[in-house]
């Protein structure tokens, strides 16, 4: 009986953990001997990411045939995506205050903290339009990519019976993406193990345990996160199973917990969503890559959890007025952080500074951040799968009798 990929992903997953216990002692020969088999895994996911998405975004904006039917989809995708996160962060503050995280924790001495600037609005809206789409396809600007391929697609549209070559190309170029896809599926278990290893050994119990609470809280968030709201709105909009959602999400949760990269997870993310969970590539093709650049709930979770974890190490009461100040700065700021490196520290620096908190509490977050950024990047792409099957629902584009496919 053939094992199917989930199940690999999984077992990979956990041995991963185990043996990089047995590496906290030497991490150093973790990451020269077991990462670059990991390293490879990314390389394979990434050298794919801009034709996939390049492709498969001009065929769904082609497809449509309705410019109209467009900006409807992109009104309710964008509308989901500000709505949970804003959720996401409330969350966040509520077991912040429950748990409280911070509490008997004291700031190194010598603690500092790079403050990074956010773009501005205007500065953000004008980059999201490439000057050069071959430049914005070699550096992986997905915002632009995204830009130039819709723009593609509509044109195509408005072309008419001379715009069908270019669409029959790019659908080609889509179809041999997903099967280079379902080839490097196959290595997924090895490259998640050879990711975890490392991690786990350079951040051992001696590490993990003075900010074990913090951990604690952020796990616990995501975890209700997804149980509460994604299990609620695909039940609600879809009248699709949670058992059947999480299951179909899997593969792409997985990676994304051991990648800690949305990006770097979308080809797997678009191949589960179509396969297992029957949504349209149209639908897909949109949700997900836009997804994969804004929408931020595990994030934005992790800032509600940090602001009250610094808050507490200082000693300062929060207000209630000062809490919904920063819902609405970590939603916006999802945005307008959107496509920019490093963009969860610049959300964290937004928020601590939206209500006045001390920056240098970031630097006792630093130490731990890979592994909360493993859990909310999980929550990220979970919610970009669950965005676009009720988008799909809302546009009568989901075919519930698909047959469950993890055997890529």
């Amino acid at each position: 009986m053939r094992i199917n990929v989930t199940t690999k992903i999984l077992i990979g997953l956990i041995l991963g953990v185990f043996v990089g216990l047995l590496f906290t002692s030497a991490p150093g020969a973790a990451t020269t001997y077991i990462k670059p088999f990991g390293d490879l895994f990314l390389n394979l996911i990434k050298m794919i990411i801009v034709p996939l998405v390049l492709s498969s975004l001009v065929v769904g904006a082609a497809s449509t045939g309705d410019v109209g039917k467009l900006g409807r989809i992109g009104a309710k995708t964008l509308t989901y995506y500000l709505l949970t996160t804003a959720f996401a962060v409330a969350l966040g503050l509520i077991l912040g205050n429950i748990l409280d995280p911070g509490m008997g924790m004291t700031l190194p001495p010598d603690a500092k903290v790079e403050v990074q600037q956010a773009p501005s609005v205007v500065e953000t809206l004008l980059n999201i339009v490439p000057t050069n789409p071959i430049k914005a396809m070699a550096e992986a600007n997905m915002l632009q990519i995204i830009v130039f391929a819709i723009f593609l697609g509509i044109a195509i549209t408005f072309a008419g019976e001379k715009g069908k070559p270019v669409l029959n190309f790019f659908d080609s170029l889509a179809e041999i993406s997903y099967k280079i896809v379902g080839i490097i599926m196959e290595y997924a278990p090895i490259g998640v193990f050879a990711l975890i290893v490392p991690v786990v050994a350079a951040n051992g119990p001696s590490v993990l345990l003075p900010l074990l609470k913090v951990i604690i809280t952020v796990y616990l968030g995501c975890a209700l996160h997804a149980v509460l709201v994604y299990s609620s709105l695909v039940f609600l909009f879809a009248r699709m199973s949670p058992v059947k959602f999480f299951k179909g999400a899997a593969p792409a949760m997985l990676v994304a917990f051991t990648t800690s990269s949305s990006s770097a997870t979308l080809p797997v993310s678009m191949e589960a969503t179509e396969k297992n969970l029957g949504v349209s590539k149209s639908i897909s093709s949109f949700v997900l890559p836009l997804g994969a650049t804004i929408n931020m709930d595990g994030t934005a979770l992790y800032q509600g959890v940090c602001a009250l974890f610094v808050a507490q190490v200082f000693g300062i009461n929060l207000t209630l007025s000062e809490q919904i100040v920063i819902i609405l700065t970590a939603t916006l700021a999802s945005i307008g952080t959107a496509g920019v490196p490093g963009a969860g520290l610049i959300m964290l620096t937004m928020v601590l500074q939206s209500v006045g908190l001390p920056l240098e509490g970031i630097a006792l977050i630093a130490g731990i951040d890979r592994i909360l950024d493993m859990v909310r990047t999980c929550i990220n792409v979970t919610g970009d799968i669950a965005g676009s099957v009720v988008v799909a629902a809302t546009e009568k584009e989901l075919n519930q009798d698909t047959t469950l496919e993890v055997n890529v």
